[in-house]
């Protein structure tokens, strides 16, 4: 089988060919200053039969890796995309009759230290507890992955929609949330590292 290499190489010989033989026509054909001279019909042939057989760029075979181009491994990539979901999931799975803690605790076991800590303080808070005990909140999660908005060596931010089921004493609703998440590698291990509303334009660098 020709490789796409003899075949440019063909073609590039062909097209000289019949360039030549145009050249030889027009040096035997009388000159004349008043009256253009029609191109012969046996070089206009050619020239089409040419044309329409030669491609202009030969695409090749082989499939086409994007992974590769990528600062990360396609393994690390998908190991990071099902933590930041199963994170969401939880993140917005829990109903006010439980410890605030234990909610706080299943969360602190996704994130680094840092955002363990800051999730704690916020869902122990004494506004948060009260509002979901008052309302007798009871939600429920759901989360997928929506699109990778930022790739770097050690982190990569997942714009993740969550749908929460959601019964409550002011009404049964169903919500959907777009949220921002940030995952970053700890030793070997993928953590997160931040997540918030996407709508706050979150472009994923782990803040100073």
């Amino acid at each position: 089988m020709a490789q796409p290499g003899d075949r440019r190489g063909v073609a590039f010989a062909a097209i000289v060919v019949v360039i030549a033989a145009v050249g030889i026509y027009l040096t035997m054909w009388p000159d004349s200053s008043d009256q253009a001279e029609p191109e012969p019909q046996a070089v206009r042939t050619t020239a089409s039969a040419i044309a329409s057989s030669t491609p202009l760029a030969t695409a090749s075979a082989a499939p086409f890796d994007v992974y590769s181009y990528l600062p990360m491994q396609k393994e690390q990539l998908a190991a990071a995309a099902d933590l930041a979901e199963r994170f969401t999931a939880a993140y917005g799975t829990f109903r006010y009759d439980e410890d605030p803690a234990a909610y706080a605790g299943r969360l602190k076991v996704y994130a680094t230290p840092e955002l363990g800590n800051e999730l704690t303080r916020t869902m122990t808070s004494a506004g948060t507890v009260e509002q979901n005990r008052n309302d007798q909140i009871v939600s429920t999660a759901t989360a997928r992955l929506k699109e990778i908005r930022q790739i770097e060596k050690s982190s990569v931010v997942f714009l993740i929609a969550g749908t929460r089921q959601v019964t409550a004493r002011s009404g049964n609703k169903q919500v959907t949330e777009e949220y921002a998440v940030t995952v970053s590698q700890v030793v070997s291990d993928w953590r997160i590292y931040d997540i918030r509303p996407s709508t706050e334009g979150q472009e994923g660098d782990p803040l100073g």
